[in-house]
C-alpha cells in the first residue's frame, strides 16, 4: 500500500522542490523519483534516487522544468521498469495524494 502527499514548494529565486510528506511506499530495488507526463515514464525528469520508503523528503526540481507538462510524480523502479507509486499534481493546489 502506498500513501502520502506530493507537492511543489517554491523556495524563492524561481527554484522549486518536490516535497513528499507522510510517504509510505513499498520498498524495492533501484527506486527513483520522477516528474513525468504520464504513469509509464515515457517522458520524465529524474529527481534522483528515493531517499527512504517512509517519511518526509525533499527533491530539488531542475530549473526550467515545465510543471504544467511534468504533472505526475512517479516512484519508479529502474531495474525492472515497474511503477511503485504515483500522484498527479493539480494545477490549483500543487499537492496530490500518492497512490
Amino acid at each position: 500500500m502506498n500513501q502520502g502527499i506530493a507537492k511543489v514548494i517554491s523556495i524563492g529565486g524561481g527554484a522549486n522542490v518536490l516535497r513528499l510528506e507522510d510517504l509510505v511506499v513499498t520498498n524495492g530495488p533501484d527506486l527513483y523519483v520522477y516528474l513525468s507526463t504520464d504513469k509509464s515514464a515515457s517522458d520524465f525528469v529524474d529527481l534522483g534516487r528515493l531517499k527512504a520508503n517512509i517519511g518526509n523528503q525533499n527533491y530539488p526540481i531542475p530549473s526550467g522544468t515545465d510543471l504544467m507538462k511534468y504533472d505526475t510524480v512517479l516512484i519508479w523502479c529502474r531495474a525492472f521498469s515497474v511503477l511503485f507509486g504515483s500522484a498527479e499534481l493539480k494545477e490549483t493546489s500543487g499537492a496530490a495524494s500518492l497512490s
